[in-house]
């Protein structure tokens, strides 16, 4: 991405304007800190805390879950939710400037960094996957597959042409969201159950554009465009998420930690 930026108004980020999901989490974790919860802890039932935080059961799985994908809680699959490790609880947890890449939506990455985003359905249809893609997702040839085509703004100027397929059976809800304003990746971590996006096979290529192309970023043939391809995994590693997104080349920059494991 390039670093120039549109100054985005103070508190239109507060906490009203985070999802529900979100709120409950933030919620729930200073109830965890102001109780010196300690790991090992078992939390109140689910009907419980549905009940304190006044929320739907489908909203506090989607806490509960984003609270597990940092490593604050854990689930037992016959005993109810745990508290894991204390030394994560700090706020630090809420940050995302670690030095490793992380798995992260279009509308994190701009709620992160102060950006307002928007959105344009090209299509959203749902229909068989083919045998390559039933392949790398990991499903029957065939199956449901849910297909979306859309633009993405910051701050008002287009950014990406995004190609995402998913299978439809771990997110029914796909198919009846409006993802002209929907987060995918918030819908995915809502969904009962979560689906959470842990790991990425990433790669990018540099190529020039295509006709469509040219005509939807408005741009001369000679502009390099950046492809990225993601396939992603969630939180028991199968995967959700096979996704192209095109950028174009001055409005994309990728970023990543290189280690010498030997």
């Amino acid at each position: 991405m390039t670093d120039a930026r549109t100054p985005v108004p103070r508190g239109l980020f507060g906490d009203d304007a985070l999802p529900l999901y979100e709120r409950t989490a933030t919620q729930l974790l200073e109830d965890l800190r102001a109780a010196a919860a300690r790991p090992g802890d078992r939390l109140p039932s689910e009907r419980a805390l549905v009940e304190r935080y006044a929320v739907s059961r489908v909203t506090l799985r989607a806490a509960l879950a984003q609270l597990e994908s940092r490593g604050i809680v854990r689930p037992s699959s016959s005993r109810g939710w745990f508290v894991a490790e204390l030394g994560l609880l700090p706020e630090a947890t809420m940050t995302s400037g670690s030095a490793a890449p992380q798995v992260q939506g279009f509308a994190d990455y701009a709620q992160a960094n102060g950006l307002t985003t928007a959105g344009k359905v090209l299509s959203a249809t749902v229909r068989p996957a083919t045998v390559s893609e039933a392949e790398q997702l990991r499903i029957a040839p065939g199956a449901d597959l849910f297909d979306l085509h859309r633009l993405r703004f910051l701050d008002g100027l287009l950014v990406v042409l995004e190609h995402n397929r998913l299978p439809l059976a771990a997110c029914p809800a796909l198919a009846e969201t409006d993802f002209n304003t929907a987060s995918l990746y918030a819908t995915l971590r809502a969904a009962d159950p979560p689906q959470l996006p842990r790991v990425a096979d990433y790669s990018v290529e540099a190529r020039h554009p295509t006709p469509r192309e040219i005509e939807l970023f408005e741009i001369g043939e000679t502009m390099p465009m950046l492809v990225a391809t993601q396939l992603t995994s969630n939180q028991e590693s199968r995967p959700i998420e096979l996704t192209v997104q095109v950028y174009r080349g001055d409005r994309y920059r990728f970023r990543a930690s290189i280690t010498n494991q030997g």
